[in-house]
């Protein structure tokens, strides 16, 4: 029948015979190179390719583009030389017929067609990913900028596809690395992956919520997306599907859990390499998803552009020319990925993007008010919303992250399930929701900051509201009387992501004259209109009464303790109070030294008029 099918069929058989000594060269020993038979034919709706006599070896049709060094030694075929030779072969019979059954291309706004693995599809086609979908990247930034409506899902594809790049790009350029295959699919997995254990919107779950329903539980999302990883394989049975495309699977997946999440403090020890997925002289692999050593990573390429795309910010980093730049140089003991001298200024474009997102999208004072809300609503939620995990166990917002089945089902969509519900218990949770959807927030009185040698310590934020009802001015009647639970104060902590150190500093470059040999860039060596401080403290007060007397009397209170603890002024401080900001000399300094330069300036034209 398959045959007659053939024979019948609209488009022509063709035969690949391939002898590998034919291929590989005289004096091959016929052991070490059997002959390989690819046949191949396409039909009317598939592509096919098939291995003949090597079933045994799990190598089928779709797993040709993707054979491996792991497949030719199942297969015998053990000489360096012989199986290098081999796999360029098959890549060019590869690229010479047509594999759109066993890749899939992703149409993306930022980085256009993206072409994906196979096994990173059958990763993507899994509910525990799909659950990205309903997880909004900026969190509560979309009900300020309306154009961030974009998810977790495409942030991680648009990571995995930046990792393939820059890996392959390293392949490409220096071979001796001994980059392979399996290699470039495990940091594409970590890439996509990377992101699985993210809670509703986003870091509000874990930066706001988690560390007020649990306050004694030290968590953070990349351990969630660890943990998210292994449910996935397992529910999924993904295993098989690994071996087939030539991972080692407790090799690789520990691997890939590393690059997501890398040893805590207390796996490291004293031990020199606490990795063991992949060597010290693969160390640089480490530092293409999440680069714990200066910063600079694939995942912030993608959000950068993909953030500034939907928040209508202009992107000054190229990404482009890092790729383009790229090379691997050993300091010390360990390989690095180092780029070019001149593209130090690129570097510092970049971490300044970072410094700007932050300022006009990630920490806006109105969509941090709003997460605010949203975090008041889901603690009051949390002891009656029921999320069923695995052995029908039943979880709170809170403890559902123990749970991976359970996880699963949190998403952005139980803000809905509380607004859209009927329980009384639900009641004072749905009125904060409702609160928001009329845009009734909480009013901001202002934002300081506090001097230099003098930030405000976590351990000191419970204390604040306190702080400053008890710096009430003497010139509000004693009919306004305000309460700590009145206020909210946001402490933001604003650096180049590596609190008060300069990210360049752990960056290497090479020279043109040199390209092996990595070297420190310092900022005085770049520009003098370079930052001098990389880390600065902002504070803001919000205030929830809602009458205007009482927001007048509330802002004079945020003012009167700024000028108690030393802190800037703020910039309507002189509109809101001008009965207060006259009697702190520290805030006119500058209003005087005008006066004066006026002054002379005036004593001077005078002299001028009298010749």
């Amino acid at each position: 029948m398959a045959s007659r099918r053939l024979k019948s069929a609209a488009f022509p058989l063709r035969i690949w015979r391939v002898p590998l000594a034919s291929i590989l060269g005289p004096g091959i020993r016929s052991s070490c190179a059997p002959s390989f038979r690819l046949r191949a034919w396409k039909l009317r709706s598939c592509n096919a390719f098939e291995v003949r006599g090597k079933a045994e070896h799990k190598i089928t049709g779709s797993t040709v583009p993707y054979l491996t060094e792991s497949h030719l030694e199942k297969m015998g075929i053990c000489a360096v030389g012989v199986k290098q030779k081999l796999l360029i072969c098959v890549r060019k019979l590869a690229q010479s017929q047509s594999y759109t059954e066993i890749t899939k291309v992703f149409n993306d706004p930022i980085h256009g067609h993206i072409e994906m693995h196979p096994l990173l599809v059958r990763i993507i086609d899994t509910p525990q990913f799909q659950r990205l979908r309903y997880i909004k990247q900026l969190g509560g930034t979309y009900y300020v900028f309306p154009g961030a409506s974009h998810n977790r899902f495409e942030h991680s594809l648009g990571v995995s596809h930046l990792a393939g790049r820059l890996v392959q790009a390293l392949q490409e350029r220096q071979p001796e690395l001994n980059i392979d295959q399996r290699d470039i699919l495990c940091v594409q997995i970590a890439g996509l992956c990377h992101d699985l254990g993210h809670g509703p919107f986003s870091h509000m779950f874990d930066g706001r919520f988690i560390p007020l329903a649990r306050p004694g539980l030290t968590w953070k999302h990349e351990q969630a997306s660890v943990q998210m990883f292994e449910h996935l394989i397992d529910s999924n049975n993904l295993k098989p599907d690994m071996e087939q495309y030539g991972l080692k699977l407790d090799e690789d997946i520990h691997f890939i859990k590393e690059q997501i999440a890398s040893p805590v403090e207390e796996e490291r020890g004293d031990k020199e390499w606490p990795y063991h997925g992949r060597s010290k002289n693969k160390s640089f692999l480490y530092e293409i998803v999440a680069n714990k050593t200066s910063g600079i990573d694939v995942d912030k390429w993608d959000y950068f552009a993909r953030d500034c795309h939907h928040l209508g910010i202009q992107n000054n980093f190229d990404y482009e020319r890092f790729i383009k730049f790229a090379r691997v140089c050993q300091v010390k003991d360990m390989m690095h990925i180092c780029t070019r001298d001149k593209e130090v200024g690129n570097l510092y474009d970049m971490f300044h993007t970072r410094n700007c997102l932050h300022r006009r999208a990630y920490q806006h004072k109105v969509s941090n008010i709003i997460e605010t809300m949203i975090t008041d609503a889901f603690l009051k939620a949390d002891p009656h919303i029921k999320i069923k995990g695995s052995g029908g166990k039943v979880f709170q917002i809170s403890t559902a992250l123990e749970d991976m089945q359970a996880y699963t089902k949190l998403t952005d969509e139980i803000f809905l399930k509380i607004l859209h519900s009927d329980e009384p218990e639900l009641s004072d949770a749905r009125e904060i929701l409702c609160k928001i959807q009329q845009r009734d927030l909480f009013k901001c009185l202002g934002e300081t900051q506090p001097p230099e040698g003098k930030e405000i310590k976590k351990e000191d934020y419970d204390g604040l509201c306190a702080e400053i009802v008890n710096s009430k001015p003497k010139t509000i009647s004693e009919d306004v009387e305000l309460k700590a639970e009145d206020f909210i104060v946001h402490v933001i902590d604003m650096d180049y992501g590596m609190k008060k150190r300069n990210p360049i500093n752990s960056v290497r470059f090479y020279c043109k004259t040199d390209i092996t040999q990595a070297v420190k860039i310092t900022r005085e060596q770049v520009s003098k209109l370079l930052p001098e401080k990389f880390a600065e403290q902002l504070i803001r007060v919000y205030c929830k009464k809602k009458d205007a007397k009482i927001i007048e009397a509330a802002t004079k209170y945020f003012i009167q303790w700024c000028m108690d603890k030393d802190f800037t002024k703020p910039r309507d401080g002189d509109v809101v109070a001008p009965e207060l900001t006259p009697m702190k000399k520290g805030w006119n300094k500058d209003d005087e030294n005008q006066d004066s330069n006026r002054n002379s300036s005036g004593l001077k034209c005078k002299v001028n008029l009298n010749f």
